[in-house]
């Protein structure tokens, strides 16, 4: 959720190749070379940032729609995918997604009293008043909510050998609960997993559970070490993106055979850019309800280059699904014949978080019906208005 800059990284789509060295040794035409090789120079930088020209990259889909997209994969030449997902992948599961009018978290932020609805994430204000951002969290805190159709289509090519990676701006840890393990994945924005102190001097690790603990008791994470206030490790604006982000697209991305992006609006820097990191040839899927990253050539000239083009004639490689990112994903599983398999997964995942749930609840309940019996034996009795907080309570609000 920061906007740092991504490190210097030779673009692919950006590689211009030197021209021959001359063999004859007849240097009488060296100034009109030169010249040639500069306007060379300058037609393909244009042509590469700017989108011009590009009636000569090649078109590896024989269609620019939803099934030219299935008959790729299952061509055999396309085994490197990676995902890029925002928060449209989770509101089916629901969590709100940011910037939807009347629906989204920004626009249903009032009650915290904030300056601006993107106070509750600036970690300048977070330091100051720690309360709005530990209130939300308690509403979407992770475990109360069960992962989507599109987790589970993203695991399926997983399970398939497909996925090279994941590349998540969300930090509800849903990916991880559909079965994605972290080398899978690159959680751009952080994970509730870990927690640490925000001062710089003290730093000291806290767990899932310590901060679960804290934040359903009402309390305002302090360290037990030094007395700041303990955040988890979720990228505030003003924070840094983790390093693993940086270092894996320098590895992934050129080597992506697809790109698939779902549920992000591609606002966010430098998330957003990732659709210009793949090389000229690579096919990219948008799953959203609208169209975004489309090119824009004043960003493609600084570097964010590589936008979209669904529409123009010079399309060659972009497709937009438009819909939500479960009807998208349940349609291309569907074009690849895995459909049953696809809702059969979901079904069976679901029963197993619904299992598991009812499991901790009944020994929840089992542990308060001790705590009373205790109480009947003659041990002082608590405050019947102030019972022990049960643990996996936090998952109450399962839908």
């Amino acid at each position: 959720m920061s906007d740092p800059p991504a490190p210097d990284k030779k673009d692919e789509e950006a590689t211009i190749a030197e021209p021959e060295e001359d063999q004859s040794g007849d240097s009488s035409d060296e100034g009109g070379a030169t010249g040639d090789t500069e306007m060379e120079f300058l037609r393909n930088l244009f042509s590469q940032t700017l989108g011009l020209g590009s009636g000569s990259r090649e078109k590896v889909l024989d269609e620019l729609s939803l099934e030219g997209v299935a008959r790729y994969i299952q061509s055999g030449n396309c085994k490197n995918v990676i995902c890029m997902v925002g928060a449209g992948i989770s509101t089916s599961a629901g969590i709100p997604d940011f910037r939807s009018p009347d629906t989204g978290l920004y626009a249903n932020l009032q009650k915290y009293n904030l300056p601006y609805p993107e106070a509750i994430f600036q970690i300048d204000y977070f330091k100051k008043h720690p309360e709005p951002f530990f209130a939300l969290a308690r509403e979407l805190y992770p475990g109360q909510f069960k992962p989507t159709v599109c987790h589970y289509f993203i695991r399926m090519l997983k399970d398939k050998g497909l996925l090279r990676r994941c590349y998540s701006q969300n930090i509800d840890t849903l990916e991880r609960v559909a079965g994605l393990q972290g080398d899978d994945l690159v959680e751009a924005h952080g994970t509730f997993y870990t927690s640490h102190c925000v001062s710089f001097l003290c730093r000291k690790e806290y767990t899932l559970d310590w901060m679960k603990e804290k934040i359903f008791a009402d309390e305002i994470p302090k360290c037990d070490k030094c007395s700041s206030l303990v955040k988890p490790d979720i990228v505030f604006f003003g924070e840094n993106l983790p390093a693993r982000f940086f270092t894996s697209l320098q590895m992934d991305f050129p080597r992506c055979d697809l790109l698939i992006i779902m549920g992000t609006s591609l606002q966010v820097q430098p998330f957003a850019s990732l659709v210009g990191k793949v090389s000229a040839r690579t096919p990219r899927l948008l799953i959203n309800k609208e169209k975004t990253g489309q090119s824009d050539s004043l960003m493609g000239f600084l570097g964010f280059g590589g936008g979209m083009d669904f529409d123009s004639e010079k399309a060659y490689r972009d497709v937009a699904y438009l819909g939500t990112c479960d009807d998208g994903c349940l349609a291309l599983a569907d074009l690849l014949g895995w459909k049953t398999e696809l809702e059969e997964l979901v079904k069976q995942e679901h029963t197993l978080i619904d299992s598991k749930d009812k499991r901790e609840k009944a020994s929840a309940a089992n542990q308060n019906s001790g705590a009373g019996q205790k109480a009947g034996l003659g041990v002082e009795p608590r405050e019947s208005d102030k019972p022990e907080q049960p643990m996996g309570e936090g998952s109450s609000k399962q839908d």
